[in-house]
């Protein structure tokens, strides 16, 4: 029956296996059984194991480190549960990667964010669950619901149990920083902003300077993903040469490779924290970084949307 909690029906696709597992582990259910396959020449084929005929199903797929195959993926998953007469699905997308393509901001430039908007409601999608959007304004791209999730609060709990003294929050941007003075407002410290300039689409920014206080403070530098880290650690170099002193960074969204993880490793930076949305085994076990889990989260939200209530008891601390 719908809003019975041992009828929710949570299936994975093939980036976010885990993270999916997680949340039935959390509910107390099994995960849907499906198959997902890619052919020698790149071809994706997927199919559901088990009827799914006026079933609410939930979908998870993150769009994150091969986002081109992710998405398609999450496309053909939602095409064959409405095709197996699926009542409703869901698409649980951690990580929305193609949320940095929010406008058009220069000439002759495709709206990437709004293409995959379109795509997924004319594949039949009927709900988006998401985190930590790099532009929230995204959702006004849907015409169907999108439940946007916050990461920051689980990553401020762990942050509060280091104990970390005289803290200062930075934003490596005036872009992130109203979401800064929300992690300090919990964090109960000041924010600092560092003045960044991007040139072009190299995935590398210059942070100028540091405004606001940070000598002789433990800095936390926040934002919502990392691809090379770059960011982070010209941020940590202005922080140490304006007398910070030891300097953690925080981002809900870690998309790091090789190259980035030797830079961290060579970095002012102590630790990095992120959350697990983007599976990522590079970044699992590493030494300088902690993985903190978000499905919880997730499920919490599945579990009340399936029982037909209001999301907002999630964001009462927010």
């Amino acid at each position: 029956m719908p809003g019975d909690e041992t009828e929710i029906k949570i299936f994975a696709g093939s980036s976010s296996i885990n993270f999916a597992e997680k949340m039935c582990k959390y509910l107390g259910t099994e995960l849907g059984k499906s198959q997902a396959i890619k052919f020698s020449e790149g071809n994706t084929f997927v199919k559901i194991l088990e009827k799914v005929r006026d079933k609410d199903v939930y979908i998870v797929q993150t769009i994150g480190l091969n986002p081109n195959d992710d998405f398609m993926e999450l496309l053909f998953w939602i095409d064959a549960f409405k095709r197996s007469s699926a009542a409703s699905v869901t698409a649980i997308i951690p990580y929305f990667s193609y949320a940095k393509g929010d406008k058009k901001d220069e000439p002759r430039v495709s709206i990437r964010a709004r293409v995959c908007a379109d795509c997924l409601e004319i594949t039949g999608v009927d709900r988006i669950v998401t985190m930590d959007l790099h532009s929230p304004q995204i959702q006004g791209f849907f015409k169907k619901p999108v439940d946007h999730l916050y990461g920051f609060p689980i990553l401020c709990e762990y942050i509060k149990s280091k104990n970390i003294e005289n803290t200062v929050v930075v934003s490596p941007d005036a872009g992130f920083a109203k979401n800064a003075r929300k992690i300090a407002t919990i964090l109960k410290a000041p924010v600092a902003i560092g003045d960044k300039i991007r040139t072009d689409h190299n995935e590398k920014a210059q942070v100028l300077e540091i405004i606001g206080d940070v000598k002789g403070k433990n800095a936390i530098i926040v934002d919502d993903f990392t691809i090379s880290c770059g960011t982070l650690i010209d941020t940590a170099r202005a922080l140490k040469e304006n007398g910070a002193e030891k300097i953690y960074a925080c981002v809900t969204h870690a998309l790091l490779r090789e190259k980035g993880l030797k830079a961290l490793e060579e970095s002012d930076i102590e630790e990095l924290i992120v959350t697990d949305t983007v599976e990522n085994p590079m970044v699992s076990g590493h030494p300088k970084i902690k993985v903190v889990s978000v499905a919880p989260l997730f499920a919490e939200a599945v579990k009340i949307i399936h029982n037909r209530e209001s999301l907002s008891r999630l964001f009462d601390n927010i």
